[in-house]
């Protein structure tokens, strides 16, 4: 499991590991793993290499300082930048120098970094709040104008660590070298646009075992597939009722069973106007005309794709919602809910919305959604009562009381016509195999977005990423 920690738990475990180490030894471990990255990043020619070291007053000016030194020790040329000269770490400026380097104001480092090889970014550490100030912005579109790479010291400048928000100008890295435990904002949209190939340096800290955020591995989702045993029949294996599809919209409950299907039911129950539809792609389809309280034994339902916003869509999801079972509610389900039918259910209830969906949940904009992520779904979470999933460039889950978890198999191609359905199916799926609501999920964010990847860097339909669900489900399984 990849876990991010916030600021304050990173600076607790840092004063506790100073007070037993030597004045300095903690920034020498950070540096020595910045300056590893930037030899890298050169492609290992530091010998006669042009760095530009972008210094703020904060301890990530230091670390790159201090890096900066060890790259001149090995002959290449380090102009550090000061943006504030009497604030800069004293320490890793007499290193620089003693090292070689040279040492310039802001006001003379446009050139600098225009011609360098490689820019550092230490401008501000993890606690910045808001975009970057003059002359700070000045010198960062210059290092973009100048084209070469730029590595970002713990985050890059300008981004929220602990949100992942954006609020201004910022740094946009191709690589970032973070340093003792993953920030939330490094593994969270928008900031995550920012931040390039992430690399994680060991400095020993000692973090607690709860994060406040964490991403699933191969091996963390392989561990919570449900596997059929000898005695296993459709039961045991899960069966999902899915209410889904109109006149308008057939191929959404086409794309839920698929995605059902594909993803582990022992069997699916349609309830809806489009079994005709559904029998024709998949005769393995139990279908009713409903309600759906009276189609029979599941242990799951998912609601809403394709459902229309009419009277019986209204009373369908009502139906759905007073059953003993867990529920998953996707597209026009959402927009019928009400809170009070939701907090009176004692079984799981999961929600997935994408970013609008849940601007209207929660009464605020889209781009409002879309600047806040994490806090976001974690509203979502806590009001309603429910595991919320709120699709996007990087799906988040969120329970309360749990660390949000978040996707890093999701691709852009995945922004595509009836994949959310098939997203639907899927979780509904491992719904009703046993999973809680959030490693349902969380697994099924995870092998949705994993099958569009196994399709390729092109366009992918909705349909390729439900068929291509067998695959990606023995790959994980492989561990």
């Amino acid at each position: 499991m990849r876990t991010g920690f916030s600021v304050e738990t990173v600076r607790a475990a840092e004063r506790a590991l100073m007070a037993e180490l030597p004045e300095g030894a903690l920034m020498q471990r950070a540096a020595a793993g910045l300056a590893a990255a930037c030899a890298d990043l050169l492609g290992r020619r530091v010998y006669g290499a042009r760095v530009a070291l972008l210094v703020g007053s904060g301890d990530n000016g230091g670390d790159a300082l201090y890096a900066g030194a060890r790259l001149a020790r090995r002959g290449a040329g380090v102009t550090a930048v000061l943006l504030s000269a009497d604030r800069a770490h004293p320490g890793g400026v007499r290193a620089l120098r003693g090292a070689g380097g040279r040492v310039v104001s802001a006001a003379d480092g446009v050139p600098v970094v225009r011609r360098a090889d490689l820019v550092v970014d230490g401008i501000v550490g993890i606690g910045g709040k808001g975009g970057l100030r003059a002359p700070a912005e000045e010198l960062v579109r210059a290092a973009e104008d100048g084209g070469a790479p730029i590595l970002a010291v713990d985050l890059p400048s300008g981004v929220d660590a602990d949100s992942g928000e954006v609020r201004g100008a910022a740094v946009r890295a191709d690589a970032t070298v973070t340093f003792g435990a993953y920030k939330p904002g490094l593994l969270i949209d928008p900031a995550r646009e920012y931040a390039g190939a992430l690399r994680l340096v060991d400095i020993g800290l000692r973090l607690p075992e709860e994060a406040e955020v964490e991403a699933l591995q191969h091996a963390d989702a392989a561990d919570l597939l449900p596997r059929p045993d000898a005695e296993s029949d459709k039961y045991r294996r899960g069966v999902i009722g899915i209410v889904a599809g109109s006149a308008r919209y057939p191929g959404a409950a086409v794309l839920a069973v698929a995605g059902a299907l594909h993803g582990g039911a022992g069997a699916v129950r349609y309830v809806g106007p489009a079994a005709e539809a559904v029998i024709a792609r998949f005769p393995e389809t139990l279908v009713s005309s409903g309600p759906p309280s009276k189609a029979g034994r599941v242990q799951a339902w998912v609601v809403g794709p394709g459902l229309g916003d009419g009277a019986e869509a209204r009373q369908a999801l009502e139906d759905v919602l007073a059953s003993d079972v867990p529920v998953l509610v996707d597209a026009d389900g959402l927009r019928l809910l009400t809170p009070e039918g939701l907090r009176a259910r004692t079984a799981a209830t999961v929600l997935t919305p994408h970013a609008g969906e849940a601007a209207a949940l929660l009464g605020l904009s889209r781009e409002e959604v879309e600047a806040a992520r994490l806090s976001s779904v974690r509203a979502l979470a806590a009001r309603f009562g429910v595991t919320a999933l709120l699709k996007g460039s990087t799906t988040l889950v969120a329970h309360a009381g749990h660390p949000v978890r978040v996707n890093p198999t999701g691709t852009p191609w995945l922004a595509t016509a009836g994949s959310g359905d098939v997203l639907s199916g899927l979780t509904g799926s491992l719904l009703a195999a046993g999973l809680s609501g959030r490693d349902a999920a969380s697994v099924g964010a995870y092998l949705h977005g994993l099958a569009a990847r196994f399709l390729g860097d092109s366009p992918v339909t909705a349909m390729g990423v439900a068929e291509e669900l067998r695959g990606v489900w023995r790959e994980v399984s492989r561990g």
